[in-house]
């Protein structure tokens, strides 16, 4: 728990809030700019919106984008408003998958305001408040703002004559009703890909939540809690019992995710110090798993949690004994829960809780439907040997994975100490390892020396050393498919000389902006800006797949090509980012990025793709 509580200072620490971009200004007048108490006043509200953003009419059909809504704020001299909207274009709109009604470049409203009878003959401010939202074709970023003008209000003004204009339609009532209060900082609404993703990290985490039930501290538990149900007869105790569970770990992403903030989650997956503390975090454990020295929480603490459930019995006992039980299990799930965490933070700022109640589920999930079908116990595995070569085995497995971590540190901060070859080097030994102890080779805990090798030991012994061979030739500059993701780039795959089909050499500025826009305006050529990051697997991937295939290379030589690195230490990585995020509202990494030579947006392109023919027609795209 205190290394946890290392990774959530450390968040805290390093997740720094930036700027939001407005892409729509607004403003308000008055015509005429008087109206007698009573009577009605003019106002026209004019939203200028920059390319290549558009902004959502107040009658889009549901189901779709953040509509626009208007509300007067609270007025010492208007009673209610009328809101009229011009005519939007309709059209269907990519990230939603809908006919969506918007406005582009500008959008004038008129409002019709209803003055009290006693409102005091004086000058006077209205403020209305617009809460929307404004997308390019891939992304979206919700808005908040006001405006105001000030109204004189006089006994001896006219009634002023408003004919609502062609093409303008009153906004229904329900529509131009105030929103329920929202944070400012609200995230984008999800699209469908962000939906994908998260159920598939969701996903991932409950099949960890259930592999976690085969380790040493949480298997041996089964029986013997199962039996306490049975004996009671209680489902419901069952189910409490796993609400505990679930309610430990999913306060544990929470924790994370109120303590970084909204960009934090983003920021901390290529943060230096963060990702050196979970590598000394997934050291320790390895260590321990490996039978160096043992982890353990304190004895009083869990004696006091163990006691309390006992005394409280029924539901309350139940709730205490799960969360007993999360706690007691920590030192074999703390290795699951602690990659998950890691993952989750390079991800929406809602995945850490996400990521943690859908594992605790799956780790919960046996105790609670064993409960409804207990004839199902004595059909399951004794526990035995099987269970140290497990901890044995995801020791070693650990030890692999804090290497990632360590290269993180590395490429960030630019020591170019763990290369490429030396970290597939350490990877081959590590995965090479748990082979040759599965196959009775190597004497460790779990294995007694004249113990045969079961068919089972034996398949899964080849897979590891299957894997730690296929590792060799990425030593020698071969290409491993995926997991390029994973490891460091080779030197020679850098972006400064990367490769393009053909053995062709691409010539890549990094870090120099303006003189990357000096040569495109010259050459009169775009330039293809690539917001990247030397911790970042997706950036990884695309360096090393998508830009050397023939005809993604052919496209990229017509461009002047620039890295913007965003997560490294020094000063140019800061800028790099508040750049990106000033311009696209996103720190996301990858993120690509056409402009033309006078910093005009062409066209942008988020995130990993393997489709060569989609990245293709991104950069084919022109002014």
């Amino acid at each position: 728990m205190r290394f946890l509580a290392l990774i959530l200072l450390g968040a805290a620490a390093f997740g720094q809030p930036l700027k939001r971009l407005t892409p729509a200004k607004w403003a308000m007048e008055f015509t005429p700019g008087e109206a007698k108490p009573g009577g009605t006043a003019i106002a026209r509200l004019t939203a200028t919106i920059d390319e290549p953003w558009h902004m959502y009419s107040p009658t889009t059909p549901p189901g779709g984008p953040m509509i626009t809504k208007i509300t007067l704020a609270e007025s010492t001299v208007v009673e209610s408003m009328e809101i009229y909207r011009p005519q939007p274009v309709r059209k269907m709109d990519p990230n939603f998958n809908i006919e969506a009604e918007t406005y582009d470049k500008q959008a004038v409203f008129f409002l019709k305001l209803k003055l009290l009878g006693s409102a005091a003959a004086m000058p006077a401010e209205v403020q209305v408040n617009m809460r929307y939202q404004v997308c390019t074709e891939k992304e979206c970023l919700p808005q908040r703002a006001s405006a105001k003008a000030m109204l004189r209000v006089s006994a001896t003004a006219g009634e002023p004559a408003f004919t609502v204009p062609e093409g303008y339609a009153l906004v229904p009532a329900a529509a131009a009703k105030a929103p329920a209060a929202a944070p400012a900082s609200a995230p984008p609404a999800a699209t469908p890909k962000k939906e994908e993703s998260l159920l598939g990290f969701a996903a991932v985490a409950f099949g960890l939540g259930l592999a976690a039930v085969f380790t040493p501290c949480v298997f041996p538990m089964i029986p013997f809690t199962v039996s306490a149900f049975i004996r009671n007869r209680s489902v419901l105790q069952a189910a409490v019992y796993a609400g505990g569970i679930v309610l430990f770990f999913t306060s544990l992403g929470l924790l994370v995710t109120a303590l970084v903030g909204p960009f934090g989650v983003v920021q901390l997956g290529s943060n230096p110090w963060v990702n050196g503390v979970i590598a000394v975090v997934f050291l320790a454990f390895s260590f321990s798993l490996l039978g160096a020295f043992e982890i353990t929480l304190p004895s009083s603490l869990l004696t006091k949690m163990d006691q309390a459930s006992q005394s409280r019995g029924g539901v309350v006992g139940a709730l205490l004994m799960g969360l007993t039980f999360a706690l007691t299990s920590f030192a074999c799930v703390g290795p699951f829960m602690g990659s998950l965490l890691a993952a989750s933070v390079q991800g929406d700022k809602l995945q850490p809780a996400i990521g943690m109640a859908a594992f605790s589920s799956g780790l919960a999930s046996p105790f609670f439907f064993l409960a409804l079908f207990p004839s199902t116990l004595s059909k399951m595995p004794r526990s035995g040997g099987w269970l140290p070569r497990v901890k044995t085995v995801l020791g070693f497995v650990l030890l692999a994975v804090s290497l990632k971590y360590v290269s993180n540190v590395d490429v960030v901060l630019q020591w170019n100490v763990l290369t490429r070859e030396r970290f597939l080097a350490a990877w081959v030994v590590l995965f090479a390892l748990p082979g040759l102890y599965l196959l009775g080779f190597l004497r460790m805990e779990g294995i007694k020396a004249d113990e045969p090798v079961g068919s089972g030991r034996a398949a899964l012994g080849a897979v590891f050393l299957i894997f730690a061979v296929s590792l060799i030739p990425g030593m020698f500059g071969g290409k491993l498919g995926d997991l390029d993701a994973y490891v460091p780039l080779a030197s020679e795959s850098s972006f400064g000389v990367q490769s393009g089909g053909g053995g062709e050499k691409l010539a890549w500025k990094k870090n120099q902006y303006k003189e990357a826009l000096a040569q495109a305006k010259a050459e009169n050529k775009l330039v293809l800006v690539t917001f990247t990051g030397y911790a970042c697997t997706n950036c990884h991937w695309m360096k090393a797949n998508m830009f050397p295939r023939p005809e993604v290379t052919a496209e990229l030589k017509n461009h002047v090509l620039l890295e913007l690195y965003t997560d490294g230490a020094d000063a140019e990585s800061e800028k790099n980012q508040e750049l990106q995020n000033s311009k696209f509202a996103t720190i996301a990494i990858p993120y690509y990025v056409l402009l033309d030579g006078d910093e005009k947006v062409v066209a942008t392109f988020p995130g990993l793709t393997k489709d060569s023919g989609e990245f293709v027609a991104f950069l084919k795209k022109r002014g």
